[in-house]
Parts: structure tokens; sequence; C-alpha cells
């Protein structure tokens, strides 16, 4: 097993360990910590690959925008340091009927792709490239995608404004 194997592994491991407890945790603080290193563990994926400006990406847009946004909105709402209410046990059946499901589907997915490279052109990911491609509205564009990510970071500040309002006791009003 060469080196680029475990560290593949180890980051696979972290990745999967954190995302496992960002979704299993009962306080929301700290599923929001560990949402924040899954998101560094895929970052360090990118690292990995030599894509280094998708990687400073994913940390900018994922780990420092929504992330952070969200942790702001943990901190400005009246329950962020309780804990949240334990699961009903039909919801965890859900769950797990619905994750099967998930594996089944992506299983049957990944068995019928045959991963072959299509051609031998080497990728190039300089940032001049990737800058073209972005606000290309060609074939290999992806100036549609890069407009769902600025809706995507538009409505997580929405969000997050949303839930950090606090409401007003009943029976008091903003006037006299």
């Amino acid at each position: 097993m060469t080196a680029f194997q475990v560290i593949f592994y180890f980051i696979a491991a972290f990745i999967l360990v954190t995302g496992f407890l960002a979704v299993t945790t009962r306080r929301i603080f700290r599923s929001a910590i560990w949402l924040l290193f899954s998101l560094l563990g895929v970052a360090g994926l990118f690292f990995l690959m030599d894509l280094e400006f998708i990687a400073a990406v994913q940390i900018t847009v994922y780990v420092g925008g929504i992330v952070v946004l969200i942790i702001f909105s943990v901190f400005l709402t009246q329950d962020s340091g309780k804990e949240m209410k334990k699961p009903v046990r039909s919801s965890a059946a859900t769950s797990l009927i619905v994750a099967l499901l998930g594996f089944v589907f992506s299983f049957r997915l990944i068995a019928q792709y045959n991963f072959l490279p299509p051609d031998n052109k080497p990728l190039n990911p300089s940032v001049g490239n990737i800058g073209k491609q972005l606000l290309s509205t060609s074939e290999n564009g992806y100036a549609l995608p890069l407009e769902a990510v600025s809706i995507l970071l538009l409505a997580a500040m929405v969000g997050c404004i949303v839930i950090a309002m606090k409401s007003q006791p009943e029976g008091k009003t903003g006037g006299s």
C-alpha cells in the first residue's frame, strides 16, 4: 500500500466519522462543528488530488460561508446550548429504510459505470482555465452552476436571519 492510499483512506475515514457525528449528535452546536470538520476533510481530498483551487473554494464557500453562518445563527437563537429532543423510533426506522434505498440506488449507479477514462487529455486545473469555464455558457461551461451556488449562499443567509430572529413573548408589541 502506497503513502497516497494510506492518506486517502485516512481522510475518507475522517470524513465518514465526522459526518456520522454531525448527524447523530444531539447538541446543535457540536453538530455544526462536526459538519465543519467533515467539509474540511473533503477539502483535504481535493488537496490530495492536486486541485488546490477547488479545495480553496470548498474552504471559502462551505467552511467559511455556510458553516460560519450556521454557527452564528445557532449562537443567536435562544436554545443554542440545549440538547435536541431524542428521535422517535419510527423516524429512526424510516431513516434506516431511506438510507438503505440510497445505498441500493448508489450501488446500481456505480455498477453501471465502466470507470474508463474517455480520452487521454490531461486535466488543466489552472485558475485561468477554471475561470473561463465558470463564466462560459458553452457546452463545457459552468455559468449555471455558478449562479446556483450564489443562490445557495443567499438562501443560507436568509435562513440564518430567519433562525436568528427572536420571537417576542405573547402580549408584548413593539409600540408603547
